[in-house]
């Protein structure tokens, strides 16, 4: 406890910079930070500057970064293609209410690689990137209802999140999964609307589809659910998806804001899944604000306006701001099939590494994740479903302490989210970040098996 004491002290000394900053925060924001998802242990830890692969922090902390503002920066910090591209923008104008040709260029490269977008519509965020994948599905369908996968995270339209941040009962987990509202006073009718499946569970997916398929517009599913687990889909899964969703006229919205990093191609042509809408962020905007709904063109057409009023209006006053586009743009083009064969392969390397040193000391941990992508979980078996990755308490303090651990070693692990890897990286990071994983099971499990005789 004396150690844990010591060794606390000092990281608030390491940053004491980051302290000052927070301390000054709470007199403006309401609870010291403008986004939830920030992560504070006790403060946050204030960005200075990005380096590659790396963060330096405003106490000079350099920090190798696997967070990378929730897997957006594929390319780590200052990425030199983009930063060129939006340089010569800011002298040319940010934005415009008439349409420039960089939107054009980045809906071409995404159509041209990923085989579900064949039309494309670009918005701000990932959050309208999926709220209007919903409402094109509803638009097109004429159904009010949609389906989408417990625990999973699919940002904050209120029939997306419902059902994302569920929790046991004290007598366990409902047998059937409900739609639990995300804040209070959120319209009871919401729940109504919303069917939830539990991940990898054919039996429940099909039941619960047929039942209400004269009122479902799509089922959302992100292939790999990153807040849920970062789970990997099982092919039985996608395969009963695919043929109840077509058999009851119920399109598929593949939420690819995250996993859209997987491949070249995006994440679903790598499960099998045949999207009729995809949703994209983050890397397509090379650091910068971005969502875009992308899908079949007959699906596509509800936003149209050649003939009449749209099935369904869309605007916005910084959608394809000129900024994002040539930002995105300049990202994309540098992810290349060889950019993301070489990420795989580091990907690859990790996790074994990481699952080979949880085999040699027999420690209760496990690995999921697929190219670029890792998540480390407190459990001796991998997760196959949201239920199955959920922490208990004293599992979310061994992930509290790793990550600690992995701080002091000055590697940014998140806590309760998907890691990740980007380009800059080489093969002497991966070994930074499977000695601090050896060294942290060397400390917590090796005491816990000498108590244990």
């Amino acid at each position: 406890m004396l150690v844990q004491a010591t060794n606390r002290l000092r990281q608030a000394s390491a940053r004491s910079r980051s302290k000052h900053l927070f301390d000054r925060a709470k007199g403006v924001f309401t609870d010291g930070t403008t986004r939830a998802s920030v992560e504070r242990d006790p403060f946050p830890i204030y960005a200075q500057r990005g380096e590659g692969a790396y963060l330096v922090d405003v106490d000079g902390n350099r920090l190798l970064d696997l967070n990378n503002n929730f897997t957006t920066l594929i390319h780590g910090h200052g990425f030199a293609h983009v930063s060129e591209a939006v340089v010569d923008l800011l002298r040319l104008g940010t934005c415009f209410a008439n349409p420039t040709e960089h939107e054009i260029a980045l809906a071409e490269l995404l159509t041209a690689r990923i085989p579900a977008m064949e039309r494309v519509r670009f918005v701000n965020s990932g959050t309208e990137a999926v709220m209007f994948a919903i409402k094109a599905a509803r638009a097109f369908t004429a159904r009010p209802a949609i389906a989408r996968i417990e625990g999973a995270y699919h940002g904050a339209y209120d029939w997306a999140e419902a059902g994302q941040g569920v929790s046991p009962g004290k007598d366990g987990w409902d047998p059937i999964p409900i739609p639990t509202p995300t804040y209070r006073g959120t319209p009871s009718s919401v729940a109504d609307e919303v069917h939830l499946l539990r991940f990898n569970d054919v039996e429940g997916l099909e039941r619960r589809l047929s039942a209400a398929s004269d009122r479902i517009a799509c089922v959302l599913i992100d292939p790999m659910p990153s807040r849920a687990g970062l789970l990997h889909p099982e092919p039985t899964f996608i395969e009963a998806l695919s043929e109840t969703a077509h058999k009851y006229g119920i399109l598929i919205v593949a939420d690819e804001v995250l996993n859209l990093r997987q491949g070249y191609a995006g994440a679903s042509p790598r499960y099998g899944l045949k999207p009729d809408l995809v949703t994209a962020g983050k890397i397509i905007g090379g650091g910068f604000p971005i969502g875009a709904i992308g899908g079949r063109e007959e699906v596509m057409r509800v936003f149209g306006t050649e003939n009449a009023r749209p099935l369904l209006p869309q605007g916005g006053t910084f959608s394809a701001n000129p900024v994002s586009m040539a930002a995105g743009l300049a990202a994309m083009e540098a992810m290349t099939p060889d950019a993301f064969d070489r990420l795989e392969a580091m990907g690859e390397r990790l996790r074994a590494g990481l699952r080979a040193s949880i085999a040699s000391r027999d420690a209760r941990f496990s690995v999921t994740g697929a190219a670029s992508l890792f998540r480390i979980h407190p459990k001796r078996v991998a997760p196959l479903e949201y239920r199955d990755a959920h922490l208990s308490a004293e599992e979310a303090w061994i992930m509290r302490t790793m990550s600690r651990y992995f701080l002091e070693a000055g590697i940014l692990l998140p806590y309760g989210a998907a890691a990740c890897l980007s380009t800059p990286m080489v093969h002497s990071d991966i070994d930074r970040i499977l000695s601090a994983f050896d060294e942290f099971l060397e400390a917590k499990i090796g005491p816990e098996k000498e108590r244990a005789k």
